[in-house]
Formats: C-alpha cells, sequence, structure tokens
C-alpha cells in the first residue's frame, strides 16, 4: 500500500468533552484552512476521566468516552469524503493502571502474580520485589494499612480495589494483603523499591513489554484493523525512547502498516541525527526551536542572562539530571544495577550503591536523550568522558559499568540503560531544569537547547537546507499538547531579547511590591504573565503552581511548602489587585504587544513554509498565548475561526487586531499553496535582502514559492523601518517576472523596496504572479 505523504496536518485533541462526532463538525474548516491530513490524539480506551489519551486501558477498543468504534468509522469517512486523510496518535510504551479494576490485564496479574497470563507484558522485576507487585498507593502514617478492609470480594484501601486471591487464612485486611501477589507500600517508597518500570515518573503508568512478539500482536491488533479497513491513514508513535528497541518495534509497525507514513515523537539534541529507522521524520520539535531560535535578538543575551542569576547551564543541565537519577528515579537506575549485577546477586551493598553512583553519573552526563547501540556509540563515550572527569573517584566502576552497556547482545543491560537515560533526561531537564532557567522563557522548550540564544539567519538557512535533504517529511510543529508555552506566547517573550534594560526596569518595579526569594521563579512567571497576558487568574494560578513545584526549588510535588506558595498566589494576584502592578503588567503588555504579533505570523510563515511538513495545533490559526498543559488543551473557538475564513475568502485583508484574523490569512494562505501546488516546494534557496535594514529579513524561496519575514521588529521600528533596504525579484529566482502576494494580491517585480512588500503585513508569500492558486483577491482600494 503507497499513500501520499501529507502536504500539512491540523491536530486536533480528542476527549469526552470534544469527541470524535465534535470532531467531525469542523472538518470543513480544517478543509478549508488548507490541511489536508488530519491528526488526532489517542483514540484506545484510556482512564475515566482522561483529557488527553495517553492512560491506555484497553487496546481493543476505541474509547467509548470519546465516541467509540462508529464514530471512528464515520469521522474517517466525512473526512475522506473532504479529501482529507487521517492521523492516529498511538501510545506502545505504557498502559494506565490508576484505576486496576479497570485494566483487565493489570487486574490479572494483581490476582494471579507472575503466572498470570499477562504477566510478561508488564516489565515487571517479580524477583526484586520476592515475587509481588509493588503498588506505591499508601499515604505517611505508620498505620496506613489500618485502613484496609475486605468488602464485596476485593481489598479496599479508601476508594483503590484490589482483587484477593484464593487462599486460606483468618480473613482480616492485614492478612489478606500479605499474601497477595501484590504489596501496598507507601508512595514515597517508589524512588528507591518499585519493581516496575513506569513511563518515567508516573506510577500509575505501567511500562508494556512491546518487544514481546504477544505483546506487540495484542497490543496492535485494533490499529492493525484501522489501518486494513482504510479508517486510519498513517500512525504517529508517542514516546519511542521508552521502548526496549525502538528501531526493533518500528521495523515491525512500519510492516504492520504497509506503507502507510510514521512518525516519532523523537527530540533531537544538538547536531543529533535521527536513527536509520523506517519512519517519515519526527513530531517538529527540532524544526520549532530553530524558528525560535532565529526571531531572537542575540544582542540580549548578556544582559537577560545576568538578570535571571540562573546558574550555567550545562551545570545545571548536569546537576537537575543527577538530582533524578539520584531520587524520583532512583528505582529504575537500581533495576540497571540489578541487570548489571546479574550474575552475581549477593553483591555487598557498598558495591551496589558505588554501582548506582557510576550510572548516576553517567546518565547525569549522557549528551542525548538515549542511544541505539551500536548508533550513537560517541554519545556513550562522551558521556564516560564527562563523566570521569567530574568524578574521578568513579573512573574505574564508570569504566566497567560503560564496557558492560556497550556491549548489546543476549542478557546486556544496555537496553535497560538506554531507556533510564532517556527518563532522566526528559525529567532532570523538561521538567526540571527548563522551570530553573528563566532568561528567556520562550527559548526553554523541547526541542531547542537554553543555551542556545539565538540562530544567525546564514545559520538557520544551513540547517533548512540539510532538512530539505534528510528530513523532507519530517513534521515541523510550533505548538503541541506538550509545549511549555504556545508559539504566539513565545513570540511576545522573546520581543524581550529586544528590551532587556526595560525587562530589567519591569522586575525591579514589580519586586518592590511582591516578592518570593526566589528570583529566577519570579523572572519566569513574570515572562509567562506578559507573554499570556491578558489571561485569567485562575490560568495564571494554576501555572504557577505547576511551574514552582517543576522547579524544585522553592516548593515541590512531594514536599509543598504551604507558605510560599501562598506567597505565590498573591504574586499572580498582584497583577490583578495591586494597581502599580497591574499598570507595570499592562505597559510593558502594550509594548510587546505589536512586535509580539509580528513574531507570530513571521513564525508562523517560516513554519508552514520550510522543508518538511507542517503541523498546526488546534486553535493555532489564530493567537493562541497559552501555557503549559493543561491550560493548551482547553476548548477552541473554532466557529470564531471559520468565521474569519470565511470573511476573509471574501476578499477581507484583515488588520493586525486582537481577532487572530491576520494568522488566519497567513495559516489558511500558507496551507493552500502547499496543498494545492506543492511544485513551488521543491527547492530551498537563501533569499537576502540588500540595505541597511536587510539583517532583519528571514526570506527563502522554496522553488517558486517565496517566504519573506519579519525579524527582529522592535529594533526594525526604532531604526526607522526598511527605509531603502529592497530585495532582487529578478535574475536568479525560480519566479521570474512577475510576483504576486498570497496575503495582499499585490505585485512585485525586479528588484523591490522591503518597505513596500510589508506595508501591509510584517510577512510576505510571493508566488508567479499568473498563478491565482491561495492569493487574496482584495484590492488596494478596498484594503483601505
Amino acid at each position: 500500500m503507497s499513500i501520499p505523504r501529507p502536504a500539512s496536518t491540523y491536530r486536533l485533541q480528542i476527549s469526552a468533552d470534544f469527541t470524535l462526532r465534535d470532531a467531525a463538525q469542523v472538518l470543513d474548516h480544517v478543509h478549508r484552512l488548507g490541511a489536508d491530513w488530519v491528526y488526532l490524539s489517542p483514540l484506545l480506551q484510556s482512564e475515566h476521566g482522561s483529557n488527553h489519551g495517553y492512560d491506555v486501558i484497553d487496546h481493543s477498543r476505541v474509547d467509548e468516552s470519546r465516541g467509540g468504534p462508529e464514530a471512528l468509522r464515520d469521522f474517517s469517512a466525512a473526512a475522506h469524503e473532504r479529501g482529507l486523510r487521517v492521523l492516529v496518535d498511538i501510545v506502545p510504551n505504557h498502559m494506565g493502571v490508576a484505576t486496576p479494576r479497570d485494566n483487565a490485564w493489570w487486574w490479572e496479574v494483581l490476582t494471579h502474580g507472575r503466572d498470570a497470563e499477562h504477566a510478561g507484558f508488564f516489565d515487571i522485576d517479580w524477583d526484586f520485589g520476592g515475587g509481588r507487585l509493588r503498588l506505591p498507593i499508601l499515604g505517611d502514617g505508620p498505620d496506613e494499612l489500618d485502613a484496609l478492609r475486605v468488602e464485596d470480594g476485593e481489598l479496599r484501601y479508601y476508594d483503590h480495589r484490589f482483587p484477593i486471591a484464593p487462599g486460606t487464612g483468618d480473613g482480616s485486611p492485614r492478612e489478606v494483603h500479605d499474601r497477595q501477589h501484590y504489596e501496598l507500600m507507601s508512595w514515597r517508597r517508589a524512588d528507591d523499591e518499585l519493581n516496575y518500570r513506569r513511563f518515567f515518573a508516573v506510577n500509575t503508568l505501567a511500562g508494556l513489554r512491546v518487544e514481546d512478539d504477544r505483546v506487540f500482536d495484542d497490543t496492535h491488533a485494533e490499529i492493525g484493523r484501522w489501518l486494513r479497513e482504510g479508517l486510519v491513514d498513517g500512525l504517529r508513535v508517542d514516546h519511542p525512547d521508552g521502548l526496549r528497541d525502538p528501531g526493533a518495534y518500528l521495523e515491525r509497525l512500519a510492516a504492520l502498516a504497509d506503507g502507510a507514513p510514521i512518525w516519532v515523537e523523537k527530540i533531537l539534541e544538538g547536531d543529533e541525527r535521527m536513527p536509520a529507522w523506517p519512519v517519515d521524520g519526527t513530531t517538529g520539535y527540532d524544526a520549532l526551536g530553530l524558528v525560535d531560535r532565529v526571531l531572537t535578538d542575540p544582542a540580549g543575551e548578556q544582559e537577560l542572562t545576568a538578570l535571571a542569576g540562573a546558574p550555567e547551564w550545562t551545570a545545571l543541565v548536569r546537576e537537575r539530571k543527577r538530582a533524578v537519577a539520584d531520587g524520583i528515579l532512583r528505582s529504575e537506575v537500581l533495576r540497571v544495577v540489578r541487570e548489571l549485577s546479574a550474575a552475581d546477586t549477593e553483591q555487598p551493598a557498598d558495591v551496589v550503591e558505588r554501582t548506582a553512583d557510576a550510572v548516576a553519573e553517567l546518565a547525569a552526563n549522557f549528551p542525548v536523550y538515549r542511544s541505539y547501540l551500536p548508533f550513537g556509540a560517541d554519545h556513550l563515550a562522551e558521556a564516560q568522558e564527562a563523566a570521569t572527569a567530574s568524578r574521578p573517584d568513579l573512573a574505574a566502576t564508570i569504566a566497567t559499568v560503560v564496557e558492560r552497556v556497550g556491549a548489546p547482545g543476549p542478557g546486556s543491560p544496555t537496553a535497560r540503560f538506554e531507556q533510564t537515560t532517556g527518563a532522566i533526561m526528559a525529567k532532570g531537564v523538561e521538567d526540571n531544569a527548563f522551570y530553573r532557567y528563566p532568561r528567556l522563557v520562550s527559548l526553554t522548550e523541547v526541542g531547542g537547547e537554553p543555551n542556545v540564544f539565538a540562530l544567525t539567519v546564514e545559520a538557520f538557512h544551513r540547517v533548512q537546507e540539510e532538512r530539505a535533504v534528510d528530513l523532507p517529511h519530517s513534521l515541523t510543529a510550533l505548538t503541541t499538547h506538550d509545549t511549555k508555552r504556545s508559539e504566539d506566547t513565545r513570540a511576545r517573550v522573546a520581543v524581550l531579547a529586544e528590551l532587556p534594560e526595560r525587562w530589567a526596569r519591569f522586575l525591579h518595579a514589580v519586586r518592590e511590591r511582591v516578592a518570593l526569594g526566589d528570583e529566577p521563579l519570579e523572572d519566569l512567571l513574570w515572562q509567562s504573565i506578559v507573554g499570556a497576558w491578558p489571561a485569567s487568574r485562575e490560568r495564571l494560578h494554576d501555572y504557577a503552581l505547576k511551574a514552582a513545584r517543576e522547579a524544585g526549588a522553592s516548593t515541590s510535588w512531594i514536599d509543598p511548602d504551604a507558605a510560599f506558595e501562598e506567597r505565590m498566589a498573591a504574586l499572580v494576584d498582584s497583577a490583578f489587585d495591586d494597581d502599580r502592578v497591574r499598570a507595570e503588567v499592562e505597559a510593558i503588555a502594550a509594548i510587546v504587544a505589536a512586535p509580539g504579533a509580528s513574531n507570530g505570523l513571521a513564525a508562523k510563515l517560516i513554519q508552514l513554509t520550510v522543508p518538511g511538513v507542517p503541523d498546526v495545533y488546534q486553535g493555532t490559526e489564530r493567537w493562541d498565548r497559552s501555557l503549559v498543559d493543561p491550560d493548551n488543551r482547553r476548548p477552541v473557538e473554532f466557529e470564531a475561526a471559520e468565521a474569519l475564513l470565511a470573511h476573509i475568502d471574501e476578499g477581507w485583508q484583515p488588520p493586525i487586531d486582537s481577532s487572530g484574523a491576520a494568522k488566519v490569512l497567513v495559516t489558511s494562505r500558507a496551507l493552500r499553496l502547499r496543498r494545492d501546488r506543492p511544485d513551488l516546494f521543491t527547492g530551498y534557496r537563501p533569499v537576502v535582502a540588500e540595505g541597511p535594514a536587510a539583517a532583519h529579513l528571514v526570506g527563502f524561496d522554496r522553488g517558486g514559492a517565496i517566504t519573506l519575514a519579519t525579524r527582529l521588529p522592535h529594533g526594525l521600528a526604532a531604526a526607522g523601518g526598511w527605509g531603502e533596504t529592497t530585495l532582487d525579484l529578478g535574475e536568479g529566482m525560480v519566479g521570474d517576472g512577475m510576483l504576486r502576494d498570497a496575503f495582499t494580491g499585490r505585485t512585485h517585480r525586479g528588484r523591490a523596496r522591503l518597505a513596500e512588500v510589508f506595508e501591509r503585513y510584517p510577512v510576505a508569500l510571493l508566488v508567479p504572479g499568473d498563478d491565482a492558486a491561495a492569493t487574496a483577491t482584495t484590492t488596494e482600494e478596498d484594503a483601505r
């Protein structure tokens, strides 16, 4: 089976509040917008009340609360009728076990232990638990087991329900518990004593052994049916780095998909290359980081770095990864140690501790999420060198660990070590260090390294030329369901790199009124508040609480500091209730609004037209100034976006205002052009301006479609605008002759003044003048 690759995708979050039947109602909008694939969040049966679907409890059926199997069939038919293909997110790494009674496999394992039919489906170290599966759900009290009760043939602990295996005894709750195949233990013991693999540190997501043929078959039977029956045309794989052997898994998935495209949620660090997997590419975080940085002013780096008071990034990453390895993921480190010493299970405690120290130090210094040995052997060597330099006292033990994990084969701990380094990177960096490094929070986003402050236009072009060759079908993204801040929030925050002195004055002013005693967190919160402003008090309270607990410096998820959190709530409230603070917030929000909108349009156009397949997250065709999940999963006003699009299609050239209509214009015209004229997107060539403001242009020719976008708009305005800066649209351009702007309908030829090209919008998409596809039809008179 051969399925044409998409020109673009549009992501929809399917939940009980926005079902497949609801999604079918917006397909006309998705099609009119210009996307040719619709991209759905996970659909398999998940935990009751799940709004994301990554906690699958039954792989055999479509989630009933999301519409069920008939709704998927109807949705797919409706999409195909409109020429839209369907991409679905799948979750092979883990299952939801928060409610054991709802997960038949997990319930059976709790009932029958290691002899259960599905015991081998889960990644459990039975020997370490003394033959019992350890469940970290008890509270802190010394007599928590007194809360157990036997009721309706089950063992109960408050609202938790567990099976009772047949046996004899006095029938008391404690006695019943002690003879089961599971052990209820304090949630605090999970850090050191858990004996099943999780998704990162989430106790309620239990890892699957999808490398086992039977596990793969049983967890992918329904997915295979979707593909065979044409209900689904492509797959997105969640968290492949959690799998024991991602390459082997993807080979088998590709065989199942039989030519249907596959994308993987793979995070590439720095110059890291994709392994030789049978996939079309990543889900686009790598592209996101490039777009953000080419629109960031490098001149602000020194002052914002000093202002943030954050430690050096490399040292912070190592410190926070090490803290995670010694903390919430220590049980994973200890499992690596057990596999390293499998031939000698009676090692002295000091040897175990020394080996764990070495494993943790290697993981803390690992430069990427994981290796896929033998691919990526240089990463292991780099980690060994760095770990030995930081801990010379462990040199011999580190060398022994590297020798063992660097030799893949039967019984080798290689895969376990690789799975663990990825989890430590994710929890130590994405979910911790990012919240402690606030010099410019638009850069603390998955897909980019925050120590890389900005990217020159020349460097941006070099990377795009490489991507055109290496990753032509990889997705490009600006916002996803997992981004820390949405694209337009980051676009506003990026303006602060052009205004470091103004930002310093703002922080000084608000700190005179309200302070936390945690200046890095204050900086992070105020940048986020200004980027999202105006936002509701509730949204900002929720964000601040999550950010502070993820940072873990002044409060945490495990041991929250109520007094600090009250002060933090007061900081958020001050933006609404303190006249001086509110005035400061509104003043700087007003300053960044116009250049932030320019950045937002520039980022969107660049993302939609660079090499790769652009992915549009639901609702981001308009302004979206969301913060981290669940804020970025709020209901979308599709009707408003559709009304704006209809007005634009009537010939309206919208202003750049709060409605987001200008972004709808840019998004729809770029998507339609990519869908309807793929011949205009077959290459990549930088386009360079001449004149005093030449550095403010990001331009490239994709083989007929020419993207022109403004960068560093505040500085451009301060310098007097484009002036006499020009662009040669004549000799050398693929589109020789007359070129028409898809947004305004205006035509340009020869040497064009950028002041005229950007007279109405800070972006332009030029196409051959005799090509009316996707272009605006408004006349100059109508525009005025």
